[in-house]
């Protein structure tokens, strides 16, 4: 996909400012009405659009389904709550009356990644779409089919104006972008160096930007748990989109009188993964979105191994494939306990005490989420303070769900996506008093 010139780009910007002149002033249900046109643009289209994200990225053909399929949950969950989020909010004061209302902002910015190139762009668009603003987006270059795909499903038919357009801009030119007066905010999801990037433009022109970046998730298992369970759950929750997720579990922790069974289990679900053909639907992990991203991967595995890590399965590249890898005996000088490891390859570091999983857990410059299993939940529960992530999941992988906010701190960002907290990151929140 050829880019633009930054004056072309500004072009397209003053064409949504327009379009937020007149989408503002649309009602809350008129709005819906339009969201409701995406999701039928969704069902009726779901193998095009997911043969779209197989074709640019590589994901298994039945992973690209559920990402689309994800991306109608996010819009039912938005059609059926947004006029209740939006709603004014009366608060009972001094005054004769005193209320809160939400308007949007303007024309929003969203940088997105290319591992999640549906979900991750509807995710940023739907809720603040409905609460008034419109878009203009730089998608990841090597997504090209998924990103006029998504204009052109935003291009409802309900309205005679753009809501959302692409910018296919070379990424050196956002900072411009953002300096323009018309982008009011931004969101972006990737890279911890290209949040930094984007949040030093949005600061200097005091612009709000939510960030959502890197994660290296803990998932601590307990003397005590089921381990059907948690070896079950940990082959989606590390090998899922070949583990090129945010949210991935990456540092497995687990107690020293269970690992040897972990292990051993573990090791036998994940070898039974079926590759293939990323078009056939039985296939089950296929090659990294890149080669140049397998490489890195297997250039922080080596490093380790050298470093005294054990392989215990997997450790071997060909092309962007990298086949799914278990090492253990990491400790924490190791790069792939202290980088995040954006690919299918679990680290398995031990414990005796929960206090000293809790600090290995913590013992990351990211904070997106950690999962814990254990049957003794209501100690777990009481541990959830300790943490230093954006969500705590007991018996179940960090997954991200529209009923639910989603967003780190530390080097994972900030800002929260989804449930109503999505709706609040983009708009005015204004306070209204009457004597």
């Amino acid at each position: 996909m050829s880019t633009i010139p930054v004056e072309e780009a500004f072009q397209t910007l003053e064409v949504m400012e327009g379009s937020f002149l007149k989408w503002k002033i649309f009602s809350i249900k008129e709005r819906i009405e339009v969201l409701k046109d995406v999701k039928e643009k969704l069902l009726s289209d779901t193998k095009k659009y997911a043969e779209a994200i197989t074709a640019d990225m590589n994901k298994p053909i039945t992973q690209s389904i559920a990402e689309v399929k994800k991306c109608v949950y996010l819009c039912d969950y938005y059609i059926e709550n947004t006029e209740a989020f939006l709603e004014p909010q009366t608060v009972k004061t001094k005054w004769k009356e005193s209320f809160i209302t939400f308007e949007p902002l303007g024309v929003l910015l969203g940088v997105m990644p290319w591992n999640f190139p549906f979900w991750q762009v509807f995710r940023f668009v739907v809720p603040n779409l409905l609460s008034g603003n419109t878009f203009v987006v730089k998608h990841a270059s090597n997504v090209p089919k998924s990103a006029l795909l998504l204009e052109e499903i935003f291009d409802s038919k309900k309205i005679d104006f753009p809501v959302y357009k692409n910018l296919f801009l070379k990424s050196d030119l956002i900072k411009e972008v953002i300096a323009h007066p018309v982008i009011k905010a931004v969101s972006l999801t990737g890279s911890e160096n290209a949040g930094r990037s984007v949040a030093e433009a949005a600061g200097k022109h005091l612009k709000k930007c939510v960030l959502e970046l890197g994660g290296s998730n803990g998932y601590i298992v307990c003397k005590d748990a089921n381990l059907d369970l948690a070896v079950t759950t940990a082959v989606n929750a590390r090998m899922q989109n070949a583990g090129q997720s945010c949210i991935a579990a990456k540092r497995f922790i687990i107690h020293t009188s269970v690992a040897e069974s972990f292990i051993a289990k573990y090791k036998e679900k994940i070898e039974a993964l079926k590759t293939g053909d990323k078009f056939d639907s039985s296939t089950e992990i296929g090659e990294m979105a890149r080669e140049d991203l397998a490489k890195e991967l297997e250039i922080q595995v080596q490093k380790s191994i050298e470093a005294g890590a054990k392989l215990i399965c997997g450790g071997k590249r060909n092309g962007a494939f990298y086949a799914p890898t278990i090492l253990s005996d990491v400790t924490e000088d190791m790069p792939v306990f202290k980088e995040e490891t954006f690919g299918p390859v679990a680290s398995i570091i031990t414990f005796d005490d929960f206090d000293e999983a809790i600090a290995l857990s913590n013992r990351s410059s990211f904070g997106l989420g950690v999962s814990v299993f254990s049957t003794n939940t209501e100690l777990i529960k009481s541990k959830v303070p300790f943490f230093e992530e954006g969500a705590v999941f007991i018996n179940e992988m960090v997954i991200s769900d529209p009923n639910m906010p989603f967003g780190g701190i530390k080097n994972s960002g900030y800002g929260r996506e989804l449930s109503h907290f999505a709706l609040y990151e983009f708009t005015n929140i204004k306070s209204v008093v009457i004597q």
